[in-house]
């Protein structure tokens, strides 16, 4: 899997700690899966409260230290503290961080992992961080996003939900501006592919021209929200052949799961 042992070995030890408000998100809760492209620098733990980013922090400190693992604080202030975590050879940053309990979905449990940010809700984050920031490793993420979770034109839709200061257009002309990388930029990057430049490049144009094709046609009433398809029972991007088919489904305070209709 596309985080290293040593991340998954304080993953476990943690997890046992983890609830619906204190739950691994950001990259690594992205890249756990196999199919994933490149490995995290660290494990984020969102919360939704400060007081909930110190408790768990203090309760993970106590369980990882009596594992023999050592921890050196980098950054301590209200709602962020970030550690490098050792043990041997091995090292990897962790975080805690208080981030907004507005989203799509409820966290969800995995085995090992605890509590966990819906991979919906990950991807919407990553579509609103390469908005925010030119970085190549968000980049990739949103592509594999865009062929792994939901195509990037959903995601711009419902990202204006999360971020009610974009609109669709204001959203894709930013992320219009990026994908302009050289091979030195992934080379930072612990990944699990080859990276090949004039594919990437290809794929982002094709998702970026879905996008602005897509949206058009949206209902702007609808704005910010994801849509289900009642009969797959996922989230799509919508089309004349599933127009029929599809909810909105809106973000809420904790997120909650999609209203299944009688059809």
């Amino acid at each position: 899997m596309p985080v290293t042992m040593f991340q998954a070995k304080i993953a476990k030890i943690i997890s046992v700690n983890r609830s619906s408000d204190s739950y691994l998100a950001g990259g690594a809760a992205l890249h756990f899966e196999p199919n994933s492209i490149r490995y995290s620098q660290d494990l984020d733990y969102f919360h939704d409260s400060e007081i909930r980013v110190a408790q768990a922090y203090e309760a993970d400190h106590k369980l990882l230290t009596e594992a023999g693992i050592d921890i050196s604080i980098e950054m301590h202030q209200p709602g962020y503290i970030r550690v490098i975590a050792r043990q041997g050879q091995e090292a990897t940053k962790v975080e805690w961080a208080h981030d907004s309990a507005w989203r799509f979905m409820p966290t969800y449990f995995i085995e090992d992992r605890g509590f966990c940010l819906h991979p919906i809700d990950l991807a919407i984050n990553k579509v609103l961080a390469l908005a925010g920031r030119d970085e190549s490793r968000d980049f990739l993420d949103v592509l594999h996003a865009h062929h792994s979770i939901l195509g990037l034109p959903g995601l711009i839709w419902a990202a204006c939900g999360k971020d009610p200061g974009f609109s669709p257009n204001s959203l894709l002309e930013l992320l219009q501006r990026k994908g302009k990388y050289q091979p030195s930029d992934f080379k930072r990057l612990k990944l699990n592919i080859e990276i090949d430049l004039k594919k990437l490049k290809h794929d982002w144009f094709d998702a970026l021209e879905l996008s602005r094709n897509v949206t058009k046609y949206l209902p702007a009433s609808d704005v910010g929200c994801l849509f289900y398809n009642v009969f797959t029972k996922a989230f799509v991007v919508p089309s004349e052949k599933n127009s029929e088919q599809i909810v909105s489904h809106f973000a809420s305070d904790g997120g909650i799961l999609p209203k299944i209709l009688q059809i």
